[in-house]
Parts: structure tokens; C-alpha cells; sequence
């Protein structure tokens, strides 16, 4: 696995540290739950990704697994969080990536370099992105503050509309073309992005605000955990109109292992063959190109599937992609190659 270290497009790793269900010692020496901790991504071949800073919805409410797993559903999204609190968690979140960094489990990078070097390495290579932006104010002190402490990626939504866009929801069967897209203040904070070559994250956005972002960017487009419409046709995935403007911008994809954005049928249970994430696999292969495709786990934020588990079991998947035919040149691209070349366009190191 260290000729083929796994850079990963997205962990919710941070958020088990928030709600205070780890440690980040316990991260370092070993976990007896979750996806991610140092041993097993030692084990699997985890190199390292995007670790996500997430603010919980208001009162704990949260996207029911149990909800996901009916013929077809449009679970009601949590109200938007309100600043102030969705600062104090972010804040939180900022400390708890450099309290890993601290334990030995991980090495926070901010250029694509600094991954390269670091992969493979005994610490992961931790990318900084918060993943929905209600933490940022209107005059982007707090966006400045926090890209200059290592934020590379935001995501100015997750599903929640904020003020600065709409989220697509959890529904199924659904395109993505579920609303409004960003709004006035959503297409200022995606210039101030470009201006501090802050990665896009397309992922939770509905088809019109990805639509305002390719209008808007002058970097890559970037899925970072997103799938295929067309193998399943939920809310959460790509259509391939999308994924054609995401070919064009030089961007990429990566593959979201949560079960229900890869089944055919839209359900989050997770026994069932690897096969249905090479169909994804396949497709964005065929609509983006060899260069465009990667990983995007979400691990420790969603139920994957069985076969592969946790980040122990990445090289389950390495043996699938093997069983279709990839050689050593596409697998390093999949792996990471592709992370680290449309990190370095959009950042420019």
C-alpha cells in the first residue's frame, strides 16, 4: 500500500472529537470504533485527506440513517445554525485538528508539496476544510483568521441552507435541482475563496448553486465526496451535466463511500458488493477523464459499506479496482495523484 498511499477527499474524524467521543490520543494509539485512527490507516494505506470541521445541527437533530432506508424519502432539514454558535464549534474545530497534530496522528499541510512529502508517512497528511460556512461573517475576518491558522477548503453549505446558498436535501429519487443556488453574499464568499485560493467544495450544494460556482471560480470545480446520478439518482449526486462542467474546469470528483449515494436503490444499509461503487467508479471515469477521479470516503461521518468497513479495509477496494483492469499509472492517480495536481492548480504550491 505505501506505493499507492490513499489521500482522501473527506473525514468527519473531528466531529467524534467534538461531541468529545474520542481523543485525539486515542486517535493516535488506537481506537475500538469509528472508521479513522492512526494504526488502521497505517494498516490500510490511509495517507491522509480533507478532515472536516462540521457544526452539528441545532438540538442534536440529525439526518436519520433509519429514514434513508424506505423506497423513497425527503427527510425536513435542521434550521440553519446561528453564528455565534456555529463560530464556537468551528473555533473548537480548529484546535481539535491541532491537538491531533500534537498526539502524532497527523501533520496539517497547506500546500500540495507538503502532502507529497508527507505521503507516505507515519502521521497523516490533514487538509483543514470546513464543510458549511455559517461560522463566516459577512466581512470574511474570521475566513482570513482561520486560512491563515491552515484552512485550504470550505464548503459554503452543508444540505442546511445558510446565507450563503441552498443545499441540496436528503432526497430520493431526486436530481439535484432541488432550488435557489447561492445567494449575493454566497457569490462574494466564493471571490474571497478564490482570492485566498481556498478550495470550492461543491458537495451539498444543489444544481444552481454549483451552476453559481462555475460561473463565478477561477479554480477547478471540486466535488470532494460526490457520486453518480446516473448509477443513483439521489439528491446527493452528480449529474452528468455536472459532471461534464467539472470535466471542463480541469476538476475532480470524489467517490463518497456512504451506502445510500451508492446503491441503485437509494438505501443506507451497508451489505452489499463493492461491484455498485465501481459502477460509480466506471462512470465518472467515462465522463471526467483518468485525471479527475478519486477518493472521497466520508468516513466516520456515514455507514459504508461492509466490504471495505473502515480505513483498515481500503485495500478491499484497491483489490476491486484491480479486478477492473487498473494499472499501477491510473491507481496512483485515483489514490492521490489527482488530489495533489488540482490542489496544486487551485492553490498554487
Amino acid at each position: 500500500m505505501t506505493q499507492f498511499p490513499i489521500f482522501d477527499g473527506h473525514n468527519d474524524l473531528l466531529l467524534r472529537l467534538l461531541r468529545g467521543d474520542v481523543t485525539a490520543e486515542g486517535v493516535a494509539s488506537g481506537l475500538p470504533d469509528g472508521h479513522i485512527d492512526k494504526p488502521r490507516a497505517q494498516q490500510g494505506g490511509l495517507g491522509g485527506g480533507m478532515f472536516a470541521i462540521f457544526v452539528p445541527s441545532l438540538g442534536g437533530a440529525s439526518v436519520s440513517d433509519d429514514e434513508m432506508c424506505k423506497d423513497s424519502y425527503d427527510i425536513p432539514l435542521p434550521e440553519q445554525v446561528a453564528e455565534a454558535e456555529a463560530t464556537s464549534w468551528t473555533e473548537r474545530g480548529m484546535d481539535a485538528i491541532y491537538d491531533l497534530e500534537a498526539a502524532g496522528a497527523v501533520r496539517i499541510c497547506r500546500s500540495a508539496q507538503e502532502i507529497e512529502a508527507a505521503l507516505p508517512a507515519e502521521e497523516m497528511a490533514a487538509v483543514i476544510h470546513i464543510e458549511g460556512a455559517e461560522a463566516i461573517d459577512r466581512d470574511f475576518e474570521k475566513l482570513h483568521a482561520w486560512h491563515a491558522r491552515g484552512l485550504r477548503s470550505l464548503g459554503p453549505v452543508w444540505s442546511r441552507d445558510t446565507v450563503w446558498g441552498h443545499g441540496v436535501p436528503f432526497r430520493y429519487p431526486s436530481d439535484p435541482d432541488t432550488g435557489p443556488g447561492l445567494t449575493d453574499a454566497g457569490k462574494a464568499l466564493i471571490r474571497e475563496c478564490n482570492r485566498l485560493k481556498i478550495v470550492v467544495d461543491l458537495s451539498h450544494l444543489n444544481a444552481k448553486g454549483v451552476e453559481d460556482v462555475a460561473r463565478i471560480t477561477d479554480a477547478p470545480l471540486v466535488a470532494t465526496h460526490s457520486n453518480a446520478w446516473a448509477v443513483c439518482p439521489h439528491s446527493r449526486n452528480l449529474t452528468d451535466r455536472q459532471l461534464d462542467v467539472i470535466r471542463d474546469s480541469d476538476g475532480m470528483v470524489g467517490i463518497n463511500f456512504a451506502s445510500a449515494f451508492l446503491r441503485p436503490d437509494g438505501r443506507m444499509e451497508s451489505e452489499f458488493e463493492i461491484d455498485i461503487l465501481l459502477q460509480h467508479f466506471d462512470h465518472l471515469i467515462q465522463r471526467l477523464g483518468e485525471d479527475r477521479v478519486g477518493l472521497g470516503s466520508d468516513f466516520d461521518g456515514a455507514l459504508v459499506p461492509d466490504k471495505i468497513g473502515d480505513c483498515a479495509g481500503l485495500p478491499n477496494l484497491i483489490k476491486a479496482l484491480r479486478s477492473r483492469g487498473v494499472d499501477d499509472g491510473l491507481m496512483a492517480k485515483i489514490t492521490h495523484g489527482n488530489w495533489v495536481r488540482v490542489l496544486r492548480q487551485t492553490w498554487g504550491i
